[in-house]
């Protein structure tokens, strides 16, 4: 077998993780770790393992088989058709981690699996179906949140829009996630603020380690604990969560991007993912998600409608009134 192509067919896979040998990360003004620039992680690679895959890493083989079944699409559809009909933005590969092929992006627990407590088990999935007014909605579907959670934290690719601006200055990292134009802010050094104060995104604080950025979250509000989607995988992240994160610049387009979080009432122990982060091709556009939001008032505007026709259908197949 000849080495040579199947190395160059490896070498064109992205994402790729792993570093260059010797490599040193460029230094900002402040003299710090450069990390910007626009990034991307969309992949094919979901949160947990799914149920198709035995293991997290698997075979070059069963990779390439699931790509081009896929065709760059999750395995999904809806009742328009969506997984044919909609625009999907995920790379069309899985990730490859130090030259291996993942199935997830969780490594610890080892089966790829989010461990869930009793009451994380409750709480797992997608956000109940109520239609009762705008704030009985998901968060993501008010525009508030992004759609699934690219800006996280942990920040977890999407179906499409998984593109990331870096900015850095001496005292703060700023990240701008292109889905639903979300904007972190994190402040190197300092503490977080008392547990009352709960912001979007949570409250980061971070500090360097060499040349790794390590970033604490905590004070997360309630109304984005649901995250995900189908396209992705769904898991829940309670206000009291702490996630915390470590970005590492291992080549010239390579950030290794790896995270735990700790939520004892949801997890029945800290979980641990990685996953890389390579340059985006070309410029971020605006997301104007919340633009009038006509979708909010036809969704309610449909469930107003299938009460109505339920009472009239009520109405009519009620027995006729007897007696005075």
């Amino acid at each position: 077998m000849k080495l040579a192509p199947v190395m160059a067919a490896l070498l064109t896979l992205w994402p790729q993780l792993g570093a260059a040998a010797g490599y040193h990360p460029p230094r900002t003004a402040a003299d710090q770790p450069d990390l910007q620039g626009t990034w991307t992680n969309a992949s094919l690679t979901r949160v947990e393992r799914p149920d198709a895959f035995e293991t997290v890493i698997i075979s070059e083989a069963k990779a390439r088989a699931f790509e081009s079944g896929q065709h760059g699409k999750p395995p999904i559809a809806d009742d328009v058709g969506q997984a044919d009909t909609e625009w999907w933005e995920m790379a069309g590969t899985l990730a490859r981690i130090d030259g291996q092929a993942r199935a997830a992006w969780i490594v610890d627990p080892p089966d790829g699996r989010l461990p869930y407590t009793a009451e994380g088990q409750r709480t797992k999935g997608p956000p109940r179906a109520s239609f009762d007014g705008p704030e009985a909605r998901p968060a993501m579907e008010r525009c508030l949140t992004a759609i699934g959670t690219p800006a996280g934290p942990p920040m977890l690719n999407a179906a499409y829009n998984s593109n990331y601006q870096i900015v850095q200055t001496r005292d703060a990292v700023a990240i701008v996630v292109e889905m639903n134009h979300d904007a972190r802010i994190i402040r190197l050094g300092g503490r977080h603020p008392p547990a009352s104060v709960r912001s979007w995104m949570g409250d980061s604080i971070g500090h360097w380690e060499g040349d790794t950025l390590v970033v604490e979250t905590t004070n997360f509000r309630p109304e984005e604990s649901q995250r995900g989607n189908p396209a992705i995988g769904w898991l829940f992240i309670s206000p009291d969560a702490k996630v915390t994160e470590r970005f590492t610049r291992t080549a010239p387009d390579v950030i290794r991007y790896a995270f735990t979080v700790e939520d004892p009432k949801i997890y029945a122990r800290p979980w641990r993912a990685e996953m890389v982060f390579g340059p985006a091709k070309g410029p971020m556009f605006e997301f104007a998600c919340h633009e009038g939001n006509y979708s909010m008032r036809g969704v309610l505007g449909g469930a107003r409608q299938a009460e109505a026709a339920a009472r009239d259908a009520a109405a009519k197949a009620a027995p006729p009134r007897t007696g005075p």
